[in-house]
């Protein structure tokens, strides 16, 4: 478990003092996957680097395992990052050195022997499916295969915490998904707490259990990542998530139509109901799909509609007040000519 007390951090610039992390308080459970988004410059990474100390606090403290690490040094901040593996945007990887050398770099500086580094070595690469690049240069690899290398890497002392900064937006949709697939597997194989900062909210509903919203520093929202989708509490979750949902429909669309279109939104149970259905029959009126999806956020679904509704003046009245009162929300577009 990483735990958060009142943690803040801060920096001087130009004379003036500049809050990167402000009053952060909150807890990670062990084994889970946990999320922290925001836009740039909103402290994530910051807060991130508190977890192994790679930043200091200003003030608050950092548990981990229930145990007090804020004020580490030496042989016991060795230990304690010796547990934290963390794997990075840019993938920081040695090139000179192969990809064994940098996976075997991590286990020699830690003591092992030769045989040990080798037997280990080849566990990792295995396990990030990577056995046959053994002595490829990271020049040689793809933006998907470095990844792996620095998470064998961050992951050769068996570490029990993985912090990751960023990791996938060096990396194409499909690496990006296979990359986060790997990170999925590690955590069920074996129960490894993984911190994942990110601008990117389809990395958090893809991968997360939980996560944080920062803004300018502060954690301004945190829950479970299914609610925080669908019914974000605070102005800014709501804009965040605006900007990236890109799922609209054009104008254009909407001018050519004649009756109203209304969007609706199902979440939960309600997202398997035949709402449409219901309404067409109880109600005898049309209805044309113009635009629809359905996503599932940690196997739960939530699903968007637009929909052109066809019928006379009343019984289209009572048909949106039946789907306002059955759906999770319903937005009218456009009234209709």
């Amino acid at each position: 478990m990483i735990e958060f007390k009142h943690v803040s951090v801060s920096f001087k610039q130009h004379k003036q003092i500049f809050e990167a992390v402000n009053d952060a308080h909150f807890k990670i459970e062990k084994g889970e996957i946990f999320g922290i988004a925001g836009s740039s410059g909103a402290g994530k990474s910051t807060l991130l680097r508190t977890i192994n100390l790679l930043q200091t606090v200003s003030s608050g403290e950092i548990l981990v395992d229930g145990e007090n690490v804020t004020n580490y040094r030496r042989t016991q901040l060795r230990i304690l990052r010796r547990n934290i593996g963390m794997v990075f945007q840019h993938f920081n990887l040695a090139r000179n050195l192969t990809v064994y050398q940098n996976i075997a770099f991590v286990l020699k500086a830690a003591g092992k022997s030769k045989v040990e580094t080798e037997t280990r070595v080849n566990e990792l690469l295995d396990l990030v499916n990577l056995s046959g690049k053994s002595n490829s240069y990271p020049a040689n690899l793809s933006g998907g295969e470095k990844q792996r290398v620095a998470i064998a890497r961050a992951l050769a002392n068996d570490a029990k915490i993985l912090l990751c900064d960023e990791p996938t937006s060096a990396l194409d949709l499909e690496t990006t998904s296979s990359i986060l697939s790997l990170l999925k597997d590690l955590n069920k194989k074996f129960g490894i707490t993984i911190v994942i900062i990110t601008h990117e909210l389809d990395v958090i509903k893809s991968i997360c259990t939980r996560c944080a919203v920062m803004n300018k520093g502060s954690v301004v929202e945190i829950g479970d990542v299914y609610d925080i989708f669908t019914k974000p509490r605070e102005d800014f979750t709501r804009q965040l998530l605006s900007h990236t949902s890109h799922f609209n429909l054009p104008e254009q669309i909407i001018d050519k139509m004649q009756g109203p279109i209304i969007r609706l939104t199902f979440k939960g149970d309600t997202a398997n109901n035949p709402i449409l259905y219901y309404a067409a029959n109880t109600f005898q009126i049309g209805f044309n799909i113009l635009l629809g999806k359905v996503e599932y956020i940690n196997d739960l679904p939530l699903g968007i509609l637009y929909v052109e509704l066809i019928g006379e003046t009343e019984p289209l009245k009572l048909a949106i007040e039946f789907l306002a009162a059955n759906t999770a929300d319903l937005e009218v577009i456009n009234h209709g000519l």
